[in-house]
């Protein structure tokens, strides 16, 4: 690949494991709130409604048809009601410990760090990231990565949310980047790769669980540690 004078990363599910964070914070609010005395019939019960709702409400916010803070309680008042919990209290109050755990939680994908070590040696490094902005700053810092970027470019910071032209464009302006001179790395074709390629960035696609995909990227790497010999 060309030398490059600027990379850019999205951090969930590139970086930062959020599957896996996320799983340990529902373990977490579902002790706390002693979900099952409630009437959810067990955990996986209760993590299968909530990522279903959520992908279905994300999708909306991210198209700008709902607001973060309808996005934070609703979908775990959706998930409640699913086992006959008419809570919208309890929700909100879930909502808002799920957004102060979760950020708390450190896993990350294997080899981000040694990844990070040899290209912060050599490039400016940035985050371009739809997450909320005040959460993703605390994944950064609790997880030790926030020393490795230089910029952290959120949508709330932005203006407007991936795969929109907007937020590629707000992110070079940002780091004084042009987009023949970047990378962007990412785990999702539309959002991640699609819109970055739109203007003007070359991309990489992280790709861990190996999913199969019709094309329309650059490159594809399977495990972070790939990047040291493919850039």
């Amino acid at each position: 690949m060309k030398k490059y004078k600027h990379i850019f990363f999205d951090l969930d599910r590139t970086l930062w494991d959020f599957d896996k964070n996320a799983h340990e914070a529902f373990q977490d609010i579902y002790e706390k709130y002693h979900l099952s005395e409630k009437g959810v019939s067990s955990f996986e019960a209760f993590t299968e409604s909530y990522l279903r709702h959520n992908t279905e409400l994300w999708a909306l916010y991210v198209e700008g048809k709902i607001e973060k803070s309808y996005l934070t309680s609703r979908r775990f008042e959706v998930t409640l009601l699913d086992f006959g919990i008419d809570d919208p209290e309890l929700a909100k109050q879930i909502g808002i410990d799920y957004i102060t755990i979760s950020p708390k939680k450190t896993n990350l994908f294997p080899n981000s760090i040694e990844t990070l070590e040899y290209l912060f040696k050599r490039y400016p490094l940035h985050i371009i990231t739809n997450g909320f902005e005040e959460v993703q700053f605390h994944k950064l810092r609790n997880s030790g990565l926030d020393k490795y970027f230089d910029k952290v470019i959120t949508s709330e910071a932005a203006g407007c949310k991936k795969p929109d032209d907007c937020i590629f464009k707000y992110a070079l302006e940002t780091a004084n980047a042009l987009p023949q001179e970047s990378l962007m790395i990412g785990d999702d074709i539309e959002v991640d790769i699609l819109g970055a390629q739109n203007n003007g960035m070359d991309t990489v696609f992280f790709n861990p669980n190996k999913i199969a995909h019709n094309g329309g990227i650059q490159s594809e790497i399977f495990d972070l540690i790939e990047l040291k010999n493919l850039i």
